[in-house]
């Protein structure tokens, strides 16, 4: 075969290949961008010198800046220079140290659950590890009285709905967020558990309910803790704020302590991203409670199973941060000191940008949920069209939900935001 005609067949081949490559995904769908990564491309690509980014779920310091916690740094600089550390795999079901410290954080050092070695604890790729190895864990055991389905806030953070799905459990929202008060629909909440079927699955957000803000009373938790009993139902607990929320890492765990002292049946998805400031390192935690030990040891068995298929072992580094904070008495300290730091400027931020509103600017309007709503976020009562104009118009970047990070604003900024949330009110915009 002479070398012309070999490459003539090579031509062919390639372009059979080729040919057959579009074939095959020519019916794959553009999925639509997520919308708080599109929004935060967006006010990157914003050349505005006063822009302001009110989207995105994460903290930033008074100069706008990401902060490293102090006692992270502390934490690093001592596994820097341990030199017993190797990059070995973690067991399946995580470090040992960092998923039984993450458990007593959650569920409180005294927990009948932990005492009774009926709380089983797996460490997960972040809260939204914790969200997914919980639902799949629900998909393969939990014993459905009809179709799996899990009934979900309304709203709910955007990703609850994708991981349920793709484990096939469908999603069923439940009222929530009351936008005439601004404030907890609870009448609704509670007859949507009186009418849902016995033994439903229910997602709570233990503390500073994400996207609201908006969180039960303790008298109101009760009341849902005693109606999750009576009707047999599951609750899916996701934490992703404790400490974070009031400061206080106890307070902000009171609802899944409760739950679990009056024997509501559970699992709790916990996160480090916030409140320690690892958004990357990705550490978080699924403690499901089970009824007795050996029912935990089952519970054990399956979660190494299914996390073994998924991701096999979890990263180090993080937990092992974490499980140094959590052991070292100093450190803890430290690092509550650190949680309180951040969760009193956003406490602050809040308190000024009500002040501006309604004692300044005096806003059409009520306002006192701005200081009455818990953690990062903050559901302002803004309409999809003035939320448009303050993106197009004032360069201020929100969901068109008119959800706000309260850790977005800063001493620089909160003035130029408050007058012009006031001028979108106005239709001044």
């Amino acid at each position: 075969m002479t070398a012309r005609v070999q490459q003539i067949l090579n031509h062919m081949s390639t372009n059979e290949m080729n040919g057959v490559e579009a074939e095959l995904w020519k019916g794959v769908p553009l999925a639509p961008p997520d919308s708080i990564f599109k929004l935060t491309a967006a006010f990157k690509a914003d050349t505005f010198k006063d822009k302001v980014n009110l989207g995105v779920g994460a903290y930033r310091d008074d100069n706008g800046k990401p902060w490293v916690l102090p006692v992270v740094r502390k934490a690093e600089l001592i596994l820097l220079n341990d030199p017993a550390l190797d990059h070995e795999y973690l067991p399946i079901t995580g470090l040992p140290e960092y998923t039984a410290g993450a458990a007593k954080l959650i569920l409180g050092t005294t927990s009948p659950a932990i005492i009774e070695g009926r709380a089983v604890s797996v460490q997960t790729i972040s809260g939204t590890g914790a969200n997914h190895l919980g639902a799949l864990f629900l998909s393969r055991f939990y014993k459905w009285n009809c179709a799996p389905r899990v009934y979900l806030s309304n709203p709910t953070w955007a990703n609850h709905q994708a991981i349920f799905k793709n484990v096939g459990i469908e999603p069923v929202n439940y009222p929530y967020y009351d936008p005439k008060t601004i404030g907890l629909d609870f009448t609704g909440l509670i007859n949507a558990l009186h009418v849902a079927p016995v033994r439903s699955v229910f997602l709570l957000h233990a503390c500073a309910h994400n996207p609201t803000g908006v969180d039960p009373t303790r008298e109101q938790w009760g009341e849902i803790a005693k109606v999750m009993l009576e009707k047999k139902h599951y609750v899916f607990f996701d934490c992703a704020y404790q400490g974070f929320a009031s400061g206080d890492l106890d307070n902000d765990a009171w609802a899944v302590r409760h739950f679990v002292e009056k024997g509501v049946p559970l699992l709790v998805c916990q996160s480090f991203a916030k409140n320690a400031g690892l958004y990357g390192e990705r550490v978080g935690a699924l403690h499901v409670v089970c009824a007795n030990k050996e029912t935990a040891e089952r519970a054990r068995s399956q979660l190494s199973v299914l996390q073994r298929s998924e991701i096999s072992n979890p990263p180090t580094y993080g937990a092992r941060l974490v499980a140094l904070i959590l052991t070292n008495e100093k450190l803890f300290e430290e690092w509550k000191r650190d949680i309180r730091t951040m969760a009193t400027r956003i406490i602050s931020m809040r308190k000024e940008l009500h002040r501006l509103l309604t004692e300044e600017l005096k806003t059409p309007g009520t306002w006192d949920h701005i200081i009455n709503q818990i953690g990062m976020f903050s559901f302002t009562g803004l309409g999809e069209e003035a939320c448009k104009k303050l993106i197009e118009k004032a360069h201020i970047y929100l969901t068109n939900n008119g959800r706000i990070s309260m850790a977005g604003l800063n001493s620089r900024n909160i003035r130029y935001v408050g007058e012009s949330l006031d001028r979108a009110v106005r239709g001044e915009l």
